[in-house]
């Protein structure tokens, strides 16, 4: 009988790892010289990361490290196609923040009655 929650834990780490791979191997396939190369050699990033990627962040054998690395090889492609667009760099994150700020702060108006107390961190 096939064990669902093994599985799972399986596809879990493959997605965590795929996400790290598909950013390596972005950055890094220049040095590759046609598409080939480039499918072998994530194929390659992919069997090695997911192994010591499961190897290392959890409890599981070695044989199943193998799979995480093929299911992270087959997965990334599809995973970073879902997320691209979607993900915003540090910079647009920190400009959204302090115009989401300086928008709360000039509708914010009301009189020092309505304020409670402050909590400092020391």
């Amino acid at each position: 009988m096939l064990n669902w929650n093994h599985l799972q834990n399986i596809l879990i780490i493959a997605i965590a790892c795929s996400t790290i791979t598909v950013a390596f191997i972005q950055k890094t396939k220049k040095f590759c010289r046609n598409s080939r190369c480039i499918t072998w050699y994530s194929f390659l990033v992919n069997m090695i990361l997911g192994f010591l990627f499961s190897l290392s962040f959890s409890n599981i054998d070695k044989i199943n490290s193998l799979w995480v690395g093929l299911f992270s090889f087959i997965g990334a492609d599809t995973i970073y196609r879902n997320l691209e667009g979607k993900l915003s760099s540090y910079t647009e994150l920190t400009h959204n923040q302090v115009n989401h700020t300086s928008d709360t702060d000039t509708s914010n108006t009301s009189n020092s009655d309505d304020v409670i107390e402050e909590i400092k961190y020391e």
